[in-house]
């Protein structure tokens, strides 16, 4: 468990980009992909804001015909995928490729295929059973996100799909770190994807009162860690990374955006929807991810919160952040960058993670967006004036989900 493991590629597609240049440079500007849902009519539906992935055509990426076997959170896991290969300097045509023995594929997804199930349902009570297409279930699985992706890079080595909701991607990401530690691999693809956008999806949390109402200002509703936070802003997408053992990117001459030094994961054992009291389990989790990284709080300069723009999220999260770093806590640098994203659920962990690894290699730490109103229960420091110089030398991430299930990352800037 000796071997260091780093990060040497990136990819995502989010509301508010198709890369990562893109949704990083909208992320620091506070520039919002939310907006009014179009996918499907929601005018009878209180809440009527999403953040939908705008513009993107799987026919034209991946042909019509794939199309009909890859869900659609298949697709934005495979684009996401395409980028961060690229990124890290895998280019099969020239022969700059892993040992696919040693090359693994840890994609997650809270929900899967979801507008696929749905779309068959529909068949079931329209036209009867017999017109259930043939791809159904392979277009559904959940796991098969992470299948089609080891397909297409024919990696042999260890495949895993994680689902624990919204703390999806963290997991992924920190069980492949593991795996690498451990000798099982050299590198993994890892992090999230999720397309649940439907009438059934979004009103199933809406039903429950998880969701903004906020739709007079739509590119606004998500509002973490604010006094007038009223629900989250349920998105979707992909986000994932490419970890890689140190000596394994050495020897290739790889660009090195940061190295993941810390992983934990906890469980409130409390709830099945509502945070602990305190936020105790995500307390534990980010002690235990710095306790096993061999660092003190004092050296944590960045935290990219769970900070989904709940009243129970935000204030236990707060509490959490007091509880695991003490008086550190109050000169640690806190966003969350849902303010202009959304939640991604199964893929937030995994975007999250990207921009916490870009936060850490450029030195410029996203802003909570949309705060406006400070609150008694919210008093950390939220960046809220904008993009801020930083160059933190350990950042944490935290992804959090129903069910009381918790995951913190922590990234180390490279320093060669």
């Amino acid at each position: 468990m000796s071997r260091r493991v780093v990060i040497t590629g990136l990819g995502t597609i989010n509301p508010c980009g198709h890369d990562v240049p893109q949704t990083f440079q909208a992320v620091c500007a506070g520039r919002s992909g939310l907006g009014l849902l179009t996918r499907f009519d929601a005018s009878g539906f209180p809440s009527q804001v999403a953040g939908e992935v705008k513009g993107f055509d799987g026919s034209a990426i991946f042909g019509r015909r794939a199309c009909r076997r890859l869900g659609l959170f298949m697709q934005y896991a495979l684009v996401s995928v395409r980028e961060a290969m690229a990124d890290a300097g895998f280019d099969r045509s020239a022969g700059r490729w892993p040992d696919p023995e040693r090359l693994g594929t840890y994609v997650g997804s809270g929900i899967g295929g979801f507008p696929e199930i749905v779309e068959e349902a529909n068949k079931v009570r329209d036209e009867g059973a017999t017109r259930i297409s043939a791809y159904f279930i392979p277009r559904s699985l959940v796991n098969l996100a992470t299948g089609q992706v080891a397909i297409e890079l024919d990696a042999r080595g260890p495949s895993l799909c994680i689902s624990t909701a919204c703390a999806v991607g963290n997991h992924s990401i920190g069980e492949a770190y593991r795996a690498i530690r451990a000798g099982d691999a050299d590198v993994i693809v890892a992090g999230g994807t999720e397309a649940a956008l439907t009438p059934l999806g979004y009103g199933g949390f809406m039903v429950m009162r998880a969701l903004s109402k906020r739709n007079d200002d739509p590119q606004a509703a998500s509002r973490p860690f604010d006094r007038d936070r009223d629900g989250f802003v349920m998105s979707e997408g992909a986000g994932v990374v490419i970890l890689e053992e140190l000596e394994h990117a050495r020897s290739r001459g790889a660009r090195i955006y940061a190295e993941l030094v810390g992983y934990a994961a906890t469980t409130d054992a409390h709830h099945v929807t509502a945070p602990a009291e305190g936020g105790a389990g995500a307390a534990r989790c980010m002690s235990i991810a710095m306790r096993n990284a061999g660092i003190s709080p004092e050296q944590v300069g960045y935290i990219n919160a769970h900070g989904t723009s709940t009243p129970a999220n935000d204030a236990a999260e707060t509490a959490a952040i007091h509880s695991a770093l003490g008086p550190a806590a109050e000169r640690v640098a806190v966003s969350s960058t849902k303010g202009v994203t959304g939640h991604l659920l199964g893929a937030a962990g995994g975007l999250e993670a990207v921009l916490t690894v870009m936060a850490v290699h450029t030195g410029i730490i996203p802003p909570t967006a949309n705060y406006q109103n400070p609150d008694p229960d919210c008093d950390l420091d939220y960046v809220v004036e904008g993009a801020r110089e930083l160059r933190p030398r350990y950042a944490l991430s935290n992804a959090f989900g129903f069910g009381g299930t918790n995951s913190s990352l922590l990234f180390a800037r490279w320093e060669d």
